[in-house]
């Protein structure tokens, strides 16, 4: 099947595109199921912090000297939020290891639409049961090739004068790693090594690579269309694979 974006130029088209496919009643089983189980996942975060956040920052302003306990005012919502992003960022974590193996199935539908060629064989739920284990192993990649990345730009955001880039810097980085995270799927499926995925998308030009991560991350923050931001950015990202594959 022909890929109706192969003429686009920016990156947003492909994200819009997996959008409005969603609706599709074969897509609809891949936005149900890793949903359900991360909602289940999110009750229960939501649940334990809740009973446990002012024990958590308690603790945490126990640490504080005595001739410090005056601040205890000013800290106290500052370790609230530095909780609450550790809770939201671990919940995060979990999601996408929840939902890897059935990203990588819907990657594989929309690749064997447009190129089956260039995938092995399909044998059903025993490829499935295999993905498994594989897709927790490569998001364990991408956790490494992140971490020492965010790392460096916390550093950098607490230099003088440097952290006025900061802002820009993450929100660059924000776009490159959604990129990264959504393209992995259909190049793991052609079981193309992460390190020569990097090399293949680094190739080409990037702007259209930070254009998709933009748009992703924007919609990633918008409270309810977030929750099915995931399969459209694997339908729109595994277009832009196969389109790149294409040049």
């Amino acid at each position: 099947m022909p890929n109706p974006l192969q003429s686009s130029l920016g990156g947003s088209s492909y994200f819009l595109h997996g959008l409005k496919r969603l609706k599709e009643p074969s897509i609809l089983p891949f936005i149900l199921i890793p949903l359900t189980i991360n909602l289940l996942v999110f009750g229960l975060v939501i649940w334990l912090a809740g009973q446990k956040f002012s024990y958590w920052v308690d603790q945490t302003l126990v640490w504080l000297p005595d001739w410090l306990s005056f601040m205890s005012v000013i800290l106290w919502p500052l370790f609230a939020i530095a909780i609450a992003l550790a809770v939201f960022f671990s919940f995060t974590l979990i999601a996408n290891f929840i939902a890897a193996p059935f990203n990588g199935v819907l990657a594989e539908k929309i690749q064997r639409e447009h190129c089956p060629h260039l995938l092995p064989e399909d044998n059903g739920w025993k490829d499935f049961a295999a993905l498994i284990p594989r897709s927790i192993a490569r998001e364990c990649q991408k956790l490494l090739y992140y971490l020492p990345r965010v790392l460096g730009l916390l550093i950098l955001t607490f230099i003088p004068v440097i952290n006025l880039a900061a802002p820009f810097l993450w929100m660059l980085f924000s776009a490159w790693m959604m990129a990264v995270q959504y393209v992995d799927y259909p190049a793991d499926n052609q079981q193309i090594r992460f390190r020569d995925m990097l090399t293949q998308i680094k190739s080409h030009s990037r702007i259209q690579l930070l254009t998709f991560g933009g748009v992703v991350t924007l919609f990633t923050i918008i409270p309810l269309i977030n929750l099915i931001v995931m399969p459209a950015a694997v339908i729109g990202a595994t277009l832009l694979w196969i389109d790149r594959q294409a040049i």
